[in-house]
């Protein structure tokens, strides 16, 4: 089993957005996909919550049992688990990152938002970590993203994959659905396709050597 952490210490990224579509587009890709929410706010689990279908499956954890409730998670077979994180509290990040095969960054193109991923990029250096990048929200023919890819560069991997801005990422999730369950051949849906490509590859490089 895979574990991929979505985690950024800037709030409004859109870690649960991508970990909602992400875990539907893995169970689309025929895999076995459990969802873990360590966001005190919730948003994850109120997102499943709505949901008509039990997949991805979404496990019921806190910090304190996180570890405990991996074990169980993988002995129960499934092939990746997704977990979603707070911003901006150091310590449940790095718990969290600690138990990863894979972290993935979204980052907003803005200055603000590329000023603040140092610190999630630290976390995860010191827990020695692969880690991939994603631009998400972006707006269109924005110059700034094609900087913000090359400014994220520097610290690891960037997704090809730009997910750009549209209302159908956050109207879908209002009813417990995703983008692609909406409408499978929009450019919404598309993205993330190629999104999860790009995460299912590099999470099966395996963790970061020494």
């Amino acid at each position: 089993m895979k574990i991929i952490v979505l985690a950024s210490q800037k709030g409004g990224a859109g870690k649960t957005t991508l970990c909602g579509h992400l875990g539907v587009e893995a169970v689309t890709a025929g895999h076995k996909v459990a969802l873990i929410d360590t966001d005190p706010q919730g948003s994850l689990a109120a997102w499943w919550n709505e949901r008509v279908t039990g997949e991805p499956v979404f496990i019921t954890s806190s910090i304190g049992t996180l570890a405990n409730d991996i074990e169980i998670v993988r002995n129960a077979g499934f092939d990746f688990l997704l977990i979603d994180t707070p911003p901006a509290v150091t310590e449940t990040i790095k718990t969290v990152v600690e138990l990863a095969d894979l972290v993935v960054i979204p980052t907003r193109p803005s200055p603000h938002d590329l000023r603040a991923v140092g610190k999630t990029v630290d976390i995860v250096n010191d827990c020695n970590k692969r880690m991939v990048f994603v631009i998400n929200g972006a707006a269109n023919r924005a110059k700034i993203s094609t900087d913000a890819a090359i400014a994220l560069s520097q610290h690891g991997a960037v997704c090809p994959t730009v997910i750009y801005q549209r209302t159908d990422f956050a109207s879908s999730m209002i009813d417990g659905r995703t983008a692609q369950e909406v409408d499978a051949a929009s450019k919404s849906a598309i993205e993330v396709k190629e999104l999860w490509k790009y995460v299912d590859t590099h999470a099966r490089k395996g963790k970061v050597r020494l």
